[in-house]
């Protein structure tokens, strides 16, 4: 079992950053992969970024390439989200996710979200 809370959500005028956690419980974090979420008001949940167990494999969705980084800490059993050049279209409730494969992600552990909300 792994239990995630998110944090670091706010609000930010465009082009600013902020900085995203999840922090999760469980001796076996550093085994599982983890994902980044989010979802709008009216729309569809989708993919932001996700990280293997070691870090060393990382895939974003095109429209956060360039501008959002995730990385991770074992020993705090906690992964990031840098986001950067923020727009008012990354306004959303951002989830964090932890699963054994990438692909079992959205099926996986999911927290509660945090809301982050861009002001153009």
């Amino acid at each position: 079992q792994v239990q995630l809370v998110e944090s670091g959500g706010g609000l930010v005028q465009a082009g600013g950053s902020l900085r995203l956690s999840c922090a999760a419980s469980g001796r076996t974090f550093s085994s599982y992969f983890m994902g980044w979420f989010r979802q709008a008001p009216g729309k569809e949940r989708e993919f932001v970024a996700a990280i293997n167990w070691s870090g060393n494999s990382i895939s974003y969705a095109e429209f956060v390439k360039g501008r959002f980084t995730v990385s991770r800490d074992n020993a705090k059993n906690t992964v990031y989200l840098q986001m950067n050049s923020l727009k008012p279209e990354d306004t959303a409730v951002y989830y964090c996710a932890a699963a054994q494969s990438y692909t079992d992600l959205s099926h996986g552990y999911w927290g509660r979200g945090t809301q982050v909300t861009v002001a153009s």
